[in-house]
């Protein structure tokens, strides 16, 4: 699978041979790859970063992989991250995942190994650039709406019928179906299920009660 160009690898690591190494090795095979020498120096950066996955080693001085990782889902929790762990590091890294890394790779790293999970942590990452544009647009296409379209549409993702969103809004179906014609259109929505996930993309959270 070729990765898209503007997609990077940000490789992490303390170990002036293993970042060259790994530069070398993803660069090869097609990625575009940026170099960390140390868990600080990428926290600095990363707000500046585009999008793409971590490569982050697990033992690094001053500040280890855990740490970084901790860090970095409060700033870029859209940068997957997949841990390098050296011998006896795999419970750390189980750690490391159930806190939201998506995979770890052991040293030493095996080339099918790494390219695949690079591979699929860059999957995780554009379904998350692409969810992100889409909550965006959602969002923009929900504040064009209404008042009562909103409370419409709020209805609507909460699985309700026009009848009952006729009764709890105090107006008759066919008011309801005008107003749902005309969010659909608002948001661009090709269906019923299509309108409801965008908006809950847009942060419309229903009431389910």
């Amino acid at each position: 699978m070729a990765p898209e160009p503007e997609a990077k690898v940000y490789v992490v690591d303390d170990d002036d041979a293993v970042r060259d190494s790994l530069e070398a090795l993803l660069s090869a095979f097609g990625f575009e790859v940026e170099p960390f020498a140390s868990g600080a120096a990428f926290l600095d950066a990363c707000g500046a970063v585009g999008k793409g996955c971590v490569l982050l080693d697990i033992r690094m001085p001053r500040m280890d992989g855990m740490e970084v990782q901790e860090r970095l889902h409060g700033l870029r929790p859209d940068l997957p991250v997949i841990m390098i762990t050296g011998h006896g590091d795999v419970a750390m890294a189980v750690r490391a995942m159930k806190a939201g890394a998506v995979d770890f790779v052991e040293k030493p790293l095996r080339e099918e190994t790494l390219l695949q999970s690079v591979e699929a942590a860059l999957r995780i990452a554009r379904q998350s650039h692409r969810n992100q544009s889409l909550g965006a647009s959602a969002l923009g296409n929900v504040e064009r709406l209404t008042p009562r379209e909103r409370e419409v549409l709020e209805q609507l993702v909460a699985g309700r019928p026009n009848k009952v969103i006729a009764h709890a809004l105090a107006c008759s179906p066919r008011t309801v179906e005008i107003h749902r014609a005309r969010i659909m259109e608002k948001m661009g929505a090709r269906s019923l299920p299509h309108l409801v996930r965008l908006a809950l993309a847009a942060g419309i959270e229903p009431d389910l009660g």
